[in-house]
């Protein structure tokens, strides 16, 4: 009975600049830090936001952020929780009814998004390394030169993705994961995830999202 009345649960809504993600186990995406007036702050992703947020989000975006604080008060640490994620007004303070997709709330005073690159996430781990992971690197940073795609496309390498026997292991922007991948595999992976125009729809219906999907709301 007594850990609850430690727990001190209110609303919070505030606007700052995004920083970057937090990711956990390599590709799993926890959270993100946010830049506010007070600092930054570690912000907590509510899981219906998780699956929806685009990796290829550009640090420096406003957003505004609603959600729940809970503050400890026994130890004083506090935990932000966001519900909510929209893009935020450069010219007023926070409006919480104002999903960034509504085009009736949107004006010339709206942030837009720059147009960001679309990212390949390759994990950089020993036994993908070993498995032949360091060639499956170089494979995509040549199709991406063949292809012209180096102003759309970023590789990033990360921690482990808990499938090492599988390795090399790699995520692609739609999020489609691709395990045992093979060097010469990488010119056909490329074509099927960026040939037709492909790349130019991704990032048409990354500008139509506006940050995330918010049928949740």
């Amino acid at each position: 009975m007594g850990g609850s009345h430690n727990i001190e649960v209110s609303e919070f809504c505030f606007e700052g600049r995004f920083i970057d993600f937090v990711i956990k186990d390599g590709y799993k995406l926890k959270g993100l830090m946010l830049r506010t007036h007070e600092g930054e702050s570690y912000i907590k992703l509510a899981k219906h936001l998780r699956a929806a947020f685009d990796l290829r989000l550009p640090p420096g975006t406003w957003l505004q952020v609603v959600g729940y604080k809970k503050h400890d008060l026994k130890d004083g640490t506090v935990t932000l929780k966001a519900e909510r994620v929209m893009a935020a007004r450069s010219d007023m303070r926070i409006q919480m009814a104002t999903p960034v997709q509504e085009p009736p709330s949107i004006d010339n005073a709206k942030v837009k998004p720059a147009k960001t690159k679309a990212t390949i996430l390759v994990c950089q781990k020993s036994d993908c390394i070993k498995r032949g992971g360091k060639a499956v690197c170089q494979a995509l940073e040549a199709a991406l030169s063949d292809r012209g795609l180096e102003d759309q496309v970023t590789i990033k390498g990360t921690g482990c993705m808990k499938n090492c026997k599988a390795g090399p292991n790699l995520v692609m922007p739609d999020k489609t994961r691709h395990s045992r991948i093979e060097a010469t595999q990488v010119p056909a992976l490329m074509d099927k995830h960026f040939g037709d125009n492909n790349l130019e729809r991704q990032s048409e219906n990354l500008r139509e999202a506006a940050i995330f999907n918010a049928k949740f709301f």
